[in-house]
């Protein structure tokens, strides 16, 4: 049985979709285990070329988002020295698939969200939280450290002097807190979650695919580089010139609005 489930919800008469990943084990929090890295490796292979996909919705069933690494299978798994690193390199590579995908991924936090839980959330594009939503490291807490992404993913999302904090500190933000911290763009109530999301992917949807994804691409490889701003201005016109001047969807863009009409992307 799954611990990753995958529903498409068409948005409009387009046919453009938005698909929802939750993490199902809600009995355990949704850990974050071999077989829940398994599964949304697997859910990643079906949403990797889909075309008619336009935005990856991440959530988690229950109360929690998820709580992170499952404790108790760790007392086993920390004494193995190659399954243990093994399953953070899968981790790494499979949470890392997140950032590649050419549509953005929004994680949607519900409940606790702690560890891995907070590295999933970290290798989304951005995220909304409920207003349940409890979000930290936790690592230390247990004499563990963040090796999923959280130490080097954390200061560049919150800044160096609040990742600090908040890895050392153990602490848990509440929604706002969130916000205010830059781990999330806006908390909402927690019913209105989904709907937040599916409003956003409808937004995506009105886009150019292939505009969408190339600036997906520039932004987060800038991210990931912390480049100079030369360096980055200089891939940015780069990638921002050829689009303009060979795809389809930018001629599009400019006639329609010279037309004062919807326009018509293809992708292309």
């Amino acid at each position: 049985m799954t611990s990753v489930l995958v529903d498409r919800h068409v948005l409009d008469e387009s046919g453009a979709c938005a698909a929802v990943v939750t993490l199902d084990r809600p009995d355990q929090l949704n850990p974050i285990d071999t077989a829940m890295v398994a599964d949304l490796d697997l859910a990643l292979d079906s949403l990797a070329d889909a075309p008619d996909l336009c935005t990856v919705l991440v959530t988690g069933a229950g109360r929690a988002f998820s709580a992170g690494g499952d404790m108790k299978a760790y007392i086993e798994l920390q004494r193995d020295p190659l399954a243990f690193p093994r399953f953070v390199g899968d981790l790494h590579r499979t949470f890392g698939r997140l950032r590649s995908l050419p549509v953005p991924v929004v994680a949607l936090v519900n409940g606790v969200t702690a560890a891995g839980g907070l590295e999933l959330v970290l290798n989304c594009d951005f995220a909304v939280v409920a207003s349940s939503a409890r979000i930290g490291d936790g690592h230390l807490n247990f004499g563990q450290m963040g090796g999923g992404g959280v130490l080097t993913l954390l200061p560049r999302a919150i800044g160096r002097a609040r990742a600090t904090e908040l890895v050392f500190s153990g602490r848990f933000l509440s929604a706002p807190e969130a916000v205010e911290w830059g781990l999330a763009s806006r908390w909402v109530p927690d019913d209105e979650l989904l709907d937040a999301g599916f409003d956003f992917a409808r937004e995506v949807a009105a886009k150019s695919p292939l505009a969408v994804r190339n600036a997906k691409q520039v932004m987060n490889e800038l991210w990931a580089d912390n480049g100079s701003v030369d360096a980055g201005l200089r891939y940015e016109l780069e990638r921002d010139v050829y689009y303009c001047l060979t795809s389809a969807d930018a001629r599009e863009g400019l006639a329609a609005f010279a037309e004062r009409r919807r326009p018509r992307f293809e992708g292309r």
